[in-house]
């Protein structure tokens, strides 16, 4: 058990349960920022197992199948629609791609940044709101402590663990996960991961 697990456990007996229930866990990475954004974008609103093949078939349109943001850009639009992707998304991606081209979207600032100042970076891309931008802060960056109310299978999965009548409200959620500093993003993942028990 690891030092964010160990806290987890002691600091919220339901976490401890859920802890010793949930097998380990990988992710894949993504290779750079662009390409965990692109993710997000094609995966907003699918299942995982849809998002995984849309995925699939988007990054087999690429020159060795690497996400740059040029590659990206250039690639035609009936394509990428072609790959399952809709026409809403393919206008969010190129904006990314844009942006990401025009200025690197403060990409390397982003390690000395607040969690805070890269949402409020991310969300001046189109398509991207705060789910998206906590996704990213989660999985891309790796940082520790980010809760997001905004995702339903985290609500619905504090709904079950913590034994609530109704879907929790933010103040309900905020205070449980408060429990979970500064381990939040690993308390998250281990709330996902129950929903399939």
């Amino acid at each position: 058990m690891n030092a964010a697990e160990k806290h987890l456990s002691k600091e919220d007996p339901v976490m401890a349960t859920i802890i010793k229930q949930v097998p380990p866990f990988e992710r894949y990475k993504a290779s750079s920022y662009f390409e965990a954004l692109t993710e997000s974008i094609v995966s907003q609103q699918l299942s995982v197992k849809a998002a995984d093949t849309i995925w699939q078939r988007f990054i087999a349109l690429l020159p060795e199948k690497k996400v740059r943001a040029e590659t990206v850009w250039d690639l035609p639009d009936q394509k990428i629609r072609d790959a399952g992707i809709s026409w809403s998304k393919i206008s969010y991606i190129k904006d990314l791609a844009k942006k990401t081209m025009e200025s690197g979207l403060l990409f390397e600032q982003f390690e000395i940044m607040t969690d805070e100042e890269i949402i409020t970076e991310l969300i001046k891309v189109k398509g991207i709101g705060r789910w998206t931008a906590e996704m990213f802060l989660m999985f891309a960056m790796e940082r520790p402590d980010v809760f997001s109310y905004g995702d339903l299978g985290l609500r619905r999965a504090i709904q079950r663990w913590y034994g609530l009548d109704h879907e929790p409200t933010q103040e309900e959620a905020d205070k449980i996960a408060d429990k979970w500093r500064p381990h939040r993003t690993v308390a998250c993942r281990y709330l996902w991961r129950s929903l399939d028990l």
